[in-house]
């Protein structure tokens, strides 16, 4: 058995916050050993509303060569990093519709035994940002996956104050994530990354 752990980091970004800290989950991800896919999930708001906005029409050209998430990923990968920002505590759409074509793999059991992890962004304090990860593990364990969260394991996460995964306020997007959220997410991710690992040798489940 290959040894080396498959992450997919899988996320949903309108301006681009939840993309810089899908980067952040991407490099810590291969700093601890990984394989690494990055993928977005598609875009299902209108053209003219994309235009409307400069951050969310320029986010989408930056990322235009990042590849559209598929459901191989989720079968392909040990670990899975989800991403996106709050919806009224939950997530996205877009991400939510990714979520739901994943009926096959679940109904196969292609989704069990995998590690879990996610983070969030809001606009604003207290905009959901536990509610949405709590809501996306949710997904999870019905899938039979490990959920894996930074807690409280570095000193860090004190300051970050989320034990449930990597978050950031953004102002409403003008904020860009500060070095104590990109710090978060990349704890997160290798916190997953090592349990992954840990599982394909046979040390946990």
């Amino acid at each position: 058995m290959d040894g080396q752990v498959k992450v997919a980091v899988i996320y949903y970004s309108a301006t681009g916050i939840t993309y810089q800290m899908a980067r952040s989950a991407v490099e810590a991800a291969e700093e601890a050993g990984a394989e690494v896919r990055l993928r977005k999930v598609r875009e299902l708001a209108p053209d003219e509303a994309i235009r409307s906005n400069s951050g969310w029409q320029a986010h989408r050209l930056e990322t235009q060569d990042v590849m559209e998430a598929e459901p191989d990923d989720l079968s392909w990968a040990d670990v899975v990093i989800m991403g996106s920002p709050t919806r009224y505590g939950m997530v996205a759409a877009q991400l939510k519709q990714f979520i739901d074509t994943t009926g096959p793999l679940w109904a196969n059991g292609a989704l069990a035994d995998k590690v879990y992890t996610g983070f969030t962004s809001t606009a604003t304090s207290h905009g959901g940002q536990e509610a949405t990860l709590l809501s996306l593990y949710t997904v999870f364990y019905h899938w039979g996956g490990i959920v894996v969260t930074p807690g409280y394991t570095d000193p860090s996460q004190f300051v970050a104050g989320n034990p449930y995964g990597a978050s950031h306020t953004s102002n409403n997007g003008e904020v860009a994530p500060d070095h104590v959220a990109l710090a978060a997410t990349a704890l997160t991710a290798k916190r997953a990354v090592l349990t992954g690992a840990a599982f394909k040798r046979g040390m946990v489940g």
